[in-house]
C-alpha cells in the first residue's frame, strides 16, 4: 500500500453560497469546481492550496450523511482523504489489517475520483477516505 498525497479535506457546511466568501475573498483561494453528487446527496465545491484540495460539502437532502453530520456535530471537518495508486489493493490490505471498511468496493465521487471510506471506530474517530484518479 502507498499513499501518496493528501488528496484533499472535506468540510461539512450548511451553504456553499454562504462559505464563498471566506475561501475567496478572506483566504484567496479560487473555487475551480462545483458539482452534485446525486447517488451521495451532496453538492460539492473545491478549491486548490498547493497539492492539497479543500473540498465544501453541502447536503442537498436532509437524509444526507452531511446533513446528519452538520445535525450531530454542526459545521466542520468531515473527513480527510488520501490518494493512492491502486484502490482494491489498498482497500484490501488495510481490511487485512484490521480496519473497518464503510466501502468494501470503490465508488464513483467527485471529480471522477474513485473512492472508498474507512469507518471512523477503525481510524481513531477520524472518518478517512481513499481516492484513486482513474
Amino acid at each position: 500500500m502507498e499513499l501518496t498525497h493528501i488528496e484533499h479535506i472535506g468540510i461539512a457546511v450548511k451553504s456553499i453560497e454562504e462559505q464563498l466568501p471566506y475561501y475567496e475573498g478572506v483566504l484567496g483561494l479560487k473555487c475551480y469546481n462545483i458539482e452534485t453528487v446525486e447517488d451521495q446527496k451532496v453538492k460539492t465545491a473545491f478549491f486548490k492550496i498547493g497539492q492539497t484540495k479543500i473540498e465544501l460539502l453541502e447536503p442537498t437532502s436532509e437524509e444526507s450523511t452531511i446533513a446528519k453530520f452538520i445535525e450531530k456535530r454542526g459545521e466542520g471537518i468531515h473527513h480527510i482523504a488520501f490518494a493512492t495508486e491502486n484502490l482494491n489493493e489498498t482497500l484490501q490490505e488495510i481490511e487485512a489489517k484490521g480496519v473497518r471498511l464503510i466501502d468494501k468496493q470503490p465508488r464513483a465521487g467527485a471529480e471522477g475520483l474513485n473512492i472508498a471510506f474507512l469507518h471512523p471506530k477503525s481510524t481513531g474517530s477520524v472518518l478517512t477516505e481513499l481516492c484513486e484518479h482513474p
